[in-house]
């Protein structure tokens, strides 16, 4: 199955968020690096809000180390989602975030998994769904 050509930031965003507990099934290429994008816009978004208590009032600084855990937290089950059903779309277990604990060699393998193109249909299913809007 072809990525629909509707997916964005936004898109990817809702989809994960609507599936955060999903495991199974199958994640394409666009889904989780556009997760992965505005993951990164709320983090940079996050750390400036942080920057900007801080700089008004030092005594903030509390308040926003709660902030930026809080999102983590909230954002840690949709990623760990996310990620598994990446793999699966590989044709990898989600247990190839094991790889990751080699030092140095372990991130490479990982990101290679990431970036390598949807296969065709294996045992986690027959391609990853467009996006749930």
């Amino acid at each position: 199955m072809t990525t629909p050509p509707s997916w964005n930031p936004l898109i990817a965003f809702k989809t994960c968020m609507k599936r955060y507990i999903k495991f199974s099934g199958r994640a394409s290429r666009a889904e989780y690096w556009f997760w992965y994008l505005s993951l990164m816009l709320i983090a940079f978004a996050v750390m400036l809000l942080a920057l900007i208590l801080t700089g008004i009032d030092p005594s903030l600084s509390l308040l926003c180390i709660l902030l930026y855990w809080l999102t983590t937290l909230t954002f840690l089950l949709p990623g760990i989602s996310v990620f598994v059903r990446r793999m699966h779309d590989i044709g990898r277990s989600g247990w190839a975030w094991l790889w990751c604990l080699i030092p140095f060699v372990g991130a490479i393998i990982v990101l290679v998994f990431l970036v390598s193109p949807s296969g065709p249909a294996n045992q986690y299913g027959n391609g990853p769904d467009g996006p749930l809007v």
